[in-house]
């Protein structure tokens, strides 16, 4: 299922498949947001904005609108309990 990280609930992982590289700020680039690399939410601000996120374990706080940006093929994690 392909969505955003904009979309995704704490805790939710997903590999980047895609953005649109004019809007992408190229400091994100620089902390690994390329295609390929696995995102988790680590945490949502009040209002939704910004969203604390972990890539490659560097963690980043984006804005939302940057964030619908990264289109994500979503990880469904299964748990044994």
């Amino acid at each position: 299922m392909i969505t955003t990280v904009a979309n995704l609930k704490r805790g939710q992982k997903g590999i980047i498949k895609d953005f649109n590289i004019d809007i992408l700020p190229i400091k994100l680039l620089e902390m690994g947001c390329l295609p390929g690399n696995e995102v988790e939410i680590l945490h949502i601000a009040p209002f939704k904005d910004p969203i604390y996120i972990n890539v490659n374990g560097s963690h980043i706080a984006i804005r939302k609108s940057v964030a619908a940006q990264i289109e994500l093929i979503t990880v469904d994690t299964f748990t044994n309990e």
